[in-house]
C-alpha cells in the first residue's frame, strides 16, 4: 500500500482524523497514536459526532503544555478540533 500525501488538508501541515469511521473500542488508541505521530507544528483535525471531554482529559494528561486544543466547531452532532504539537 503506497502513501499518498494526498490526505493533507493544506500546506499547513493540516492532516484530518474523523473518529466516526473507527470504531468505538479502537478510538482512543488511533487517536494517540496519531497524534504521536505529529511533528511540533503539525495539526490534526478531528471530527466526531460528540463533544469528547473525557478524551480531552486524558490528552491534557499525556500531553500538557506539548499540545494545544483549539475547538473549530462545536455543535450538537457535530464537533471539529484541532491538536498542534508544540
Amino acid at each position: 500500500m503506497s502513501h499518498s500525501c494526498a490526505n493533507i488538508i493544506s500546506a499547513d501541515m493540516l492532516y484530518p482524523f474523523d473518529a466516526r469511521g473507527v470504531a468505538k473500542r479502537f478510538r482512543h488508541a488511533a487517536i494517540f497514536g496519531a497524534l504521536d505521530s505529529l511533528h511540533p507544528g503539525e495539526t490534526m483535525r478531528f471530527v466526531n459526532d460528540h463533544d469528547p471531554l473525557p478524551l480531552l482529559a486524558q490528552l491534557q494528561d499525556r500531553y500538557g503544555d506539548g499540545i494545544n486544543i483549539a475547538y473549530v466547531q462545536r455543535e450538537p452532532g457535530g464537533i471539529m478540533i484541532d491538536f498542534t504539537r508544540r
